[in-house]
């Protein structure tokens, strides 16, 4: 006789539904029976280049020591971040993707009784990590589909110890400016951890986007956490970061799993993180083919929502779910996002000029057909 395990969960936990990420190439091949050579992937915000030839060459430097356990403390990554962004060594945390980070910040700061503060349309690892440790999640009403930081400060009360904010928006694409920002932390008690998510950061140009690592030794409540997963090209390895206090640094670290991060995503994360032509290139590929799908989208009528991401989220004037299936049978995968409050709309990670042409021509077709 099975029991009810669901019933035995955390009540937070039994009001979450598992996180779905975007279709794989190889399910949707399986299912149309089609080449996966074919299909164009456009759900999951990856890096169209692919790695960097630095990192694929740091990683097979790295295969022989398969057989041994990585660096439990990621020396070698640690000190150049800590190098390039400017802190102490002990001011770095790494995690098993920028994920690890966000939910090693839950284990450590929320439970039963207290709660975190994140805005509608906002990442849904926030409502996970939240309320898979019990904690409740106060969630914000959207401004303009971005965060309404005000409203945010005034949801903040005894109970909170976390408020998490990213900047660029996934999946709105929506950001904040620097005084934004500065006002915000002002204002935020010193006892609420402010969890900076900056996973998009390295597409902004020049002074699009604030720096968190700029407000770090103003504010020692802010945490500001990364990802080489988006720019750097190596979704795959997960391998992710933060920024924060020495003090916060050491809590997270507590409670962090012993060698979170593998020895070959250690090696190509440092690898990448030297190529600043890959990067740079990274970054021009990204503002051509922005501009390319908002060209796209305009010759068919259509509206977006503004993004400094790698991404962009479509509003296809209808429930976008008949249009999602659509693009799924002319080969193209995107990613709905009614999950997150926005049914109307399809969130389209930015390609390759091919591909992006590829997705312009089939979504033509599928609006045509109705």
């Amino acid at each position: 006789m099975s029991g009810d395990f669901l019933a035995l969960a955390l009540p937070g936990v039994q009001q979450l539904s598992p996180y779905v990420p975007g279709k794989p190439v190889d399910e949707l091949a399986r299912e149309l029976g089609i080449n996966p050579d074919t299909i164009v992937k456009l759900a999951s915000n990856e890096n169209p280049l692919g790695p960097s030839p630095k990192a694929l060459a740091a990683i097979g430097d790295a295969l022989a020591e398969l057989t041994r356990y990585p660096d439990g403390n990621g020396f070698a990554l640690k000190t150049l971040l800590a190098e390039q962004c400017g802190v102490e060594l002990d001011q770095v945390t790494l995690g098993n993707g920028s994920n690890d980070i966000l939910e090693l910040v839950a284990r450590a700061y929320l439970g039963p009784g207290l709660n975190a503060v994140f805005s509608e349309h906002a990442f849904a690892v926030y409502p996970i990590v939240t309320q898979a440790v019990g904690a409740q999640a106060r969630v914000v009403p959207a401004k303009a589909w971005g965060h309404d930081l005000p409203a945010m400060l005034a949801a903040i009360d005894e109970s909170t110890r976390v408020v998490f904010i990213a900047n660029p928006n996934n999946p709105t694409g929506t950001w904040f400016d620097a005084n934004a920002l500065n006002e915000f932390l002002q204002d935020v008690p010193q006892r609420v951890l402010v969890v900076l998510d900056e996973a998009y950061i390295e597409y902004a140009d020049g002074g699009d986007l604030p720096d968190g690592l700029e407000f770090l030794s103003a504010y020692p409540n802010l945490l500001v956490s990364r990802t080489f997963s988006k720019a750097y090209g190596l979704a795959a390895l997960r391998v992710g970061y933060s920024l924060s206090a020495a003090g916060v640094a050491d809590v997270l670290n507590r409670v962090r799993q012993p060698f979170n991060v593998n020895s070959l995503a250690l090696a190509a994360a440092c690898a990448a993180l030297r190529d600043v032509e890959y990067l740079a290139q990274s970054r021009r590929l990204n503002q051509a083919g922005m501009q390319q799908l908002q060209d796209g989208f305009q010759a068919l009528g259509l509206s977006w929502i503004a993004s400094k991401g790698n991404f962009i989220a479509l509003d296809v004037g209808q429930d976008a779910a008949p249009v999602y299936h659509g693009l799924l049978q002319e080969g193209v995968i995107v990613r709905p996002v009614a999950n997150y409050g926005m049914p109307n709309h399809l969130r389209i990670t930015v390609g390759l000029p091919a591909e992006n042409t590829r997705l312009l021509e089939a979504l033509t077709r599928v609006l045509a057909r109705g």
